[in-house]
C-alpha cells in the first residue's frame, strides 16, 4: 500500500505546508506523493486521480473538515482507496470521535504511517458523502457564518462557532419543517434545527449526537424545538456537553434514512459545506470507506471501543 498526502495551504490560521512537507519527508523520504491544493475542488480531483490508478492507497487529507470532505468525495466507490486525516484545520470535528485529545495522534506522521484501517459508515447526502454530520436550519446557518469568523486572528474553532451562534441568534430563528426517519414522521412543526449524525461532535466541540457510533449502520437523529431566544442561551451549554437527551424540546432517535421538507429554502451543512434547499434526504452507507487510524489508536482506544459495542459491531471493527 502506498500513501499520498494532500495538503491544503489555506487550512488553519497559517500555512503549514513547509512544516508538514518536511515532517512527511523525514518519515517517508521520497517514498510517497505530496500534493499542495490550489483551490476549491483540487483536493477532490487529486484524490480521485490517485484512486483511479487502481493501487491500494491511503490518501491523507491535510487540512480541515472541508479538505476531508473533498478527499472523501473524490474516492468514494474506489475500494482500493482509504482516507486519513492530518488535522491542521480550525475544527477537525470528525476526529473528536476518537477523543478530544486525539489530535496529537493524528498529527504524528510516523504514527499515521504505522497505522491500520478501520471500516466506517458514511452518510449519503444527496449526491455527496459525509463522514461526520449533516444539519439543517440554525446550525447550518451557524456553520455558514463560522467560515468568516475562523479566519480571524486568535479565534479558535470553538470560538468561531460561538461567535457564529451569536450572529445567527440575532436574526430570525425557527423553521417549519417535517422530518421523517425511515419513512415515518420523526418531528413536525417549528424547529431550530435538525441533525443526522454518523459521529458525535461538530461546531468546534459541540457533542450534538453523544451516542453516535461510526460503525453501527445507523444515523443518530436530533431535532431541537423552536424556543424563545432567552431559553436558547440556557440550552447552549447543556447542548455543548451532549446532555440534551431527555429535554422537553429535544427529540432523538436512530434510523437508516432521514429526510426533511421545509417551508422555504434553508441552509444545510454537509460536514461544513453549505447548500440551500427546501427538501433533502440522507441515508447511511454501511462500511462506506476505510479510515486510516493512527497506530496509537489501534490498540487501547480500539480495544475500549470494541468492548463497548455489540458482538456484531466488534467484528466489524477488528476484522
Amino acid at each position: 500500500m502506498r500513501d499520498v498526502y494532500i495538503i491544503n495551504p489555506a487550512a488553519g490560521k497559517e500555512d503549514s505546508t513547509k512544516y508538514l512537507t518536511e515532517e512527511i519527508r523525514k518519515h517517508y523520504g521520497n517514498d510517497c506523493k505530496i500534493f499542495i491544493t490550489s483551490g476549491v475542488g483540487d483536493a477532490q480531483n487529486k484524490a480521485r486521480a490517485e484512486a483511479e490508478t487502481g493501487d491500494e492507497v491511503r490518501i491523507f487529507a491535510c487540512g480541515g473538515d472541508g479538505t476531508s470532505f473533498e478527499v472523501l468525495n473524490g474516492i468514494v466507490g474506489y475500494k482500493n482507496a482509504s482516507i486519513g486525516v492530518v488535522p491542521i484545520g480550525s475544527a477537525n470535528d470528525f476526529i473528536k470521535y476518537f477523543g478530544f485529545d486525539s489530535k496529537k495522534d493524528f498529527l504524528n506522521i510516523e504514527n499515521q504511517k504505522q497505522g491500520g484501517l478501520l471500516p466506517i459508515d458514511l452518510i449519503k447526502a444527496g449526491d455527496k458523502y459525509c463522514m461526520n454530520q449533516c444539519c439543517a436550519g440554525l446550525d447550518a446557518q451557524v456553520a455558514n457564518f463560522m467560515k468568516d469568523f475562523k479566519r480571524l486572528p486568535l479565534v479558535s474553532g470553538s470560538m468561531a462557532y460561538n461567535l457564529a451562534v451569536v450572529k445567527a441568534f440575532l436574526g430570525k430563528i425557527g423553521i417549519n419543517m417535517k422530518v421523517t426517519a425511515d419513512g415515518k414522521v420523526f418531528k413536525e412543526g417549528s424547529v431550530l434545527f435538525a441533525i443526522c449524525a454518523n459521529a458525535q461532535v461538530y461546531g468546534g466541540g459541540y457533542i450534538s449526537a453523544p451516542k453516535a457510533e461510526i460503525s453501527d449502520g445507523l444515523l443518530d437523529c436530533v431535532t431541537i424545538d423552536t424556543v424563545k431566544k432567552l431559553r436558547v442561551l440556557s440550552l447552549l451549554p447543556v447542548y455543548k456537553k451532549g446532555k440534551h437527551e431527555g429535554l422537553d424540546v429535544c427529540t432523538m432517535g436512530r434510523c437508516t434514512s432521514f429526510s426533511f421538507e421545509a417551508d422555504r429554502k434553508i441552509p444545510v451543512s454537509l460536514d461544513g459545506e453549505i447548500i440551500h434547499t427546501d427538501k433533502f434526504t440522507c441515508e447511511i452507507v454501511k462500511n462506506g470507506i476505510n479510515f486510516a487510524l493512527p497506530k496509537s489508536l489501534c490498540g487501547a482506544w480500539l480495544d475500549e471501543k470494541t468492548e463497548a459495542l455489540s458482538t456484531r459491531e466488534a467484528e466489524l471493527l477488528t476484522k
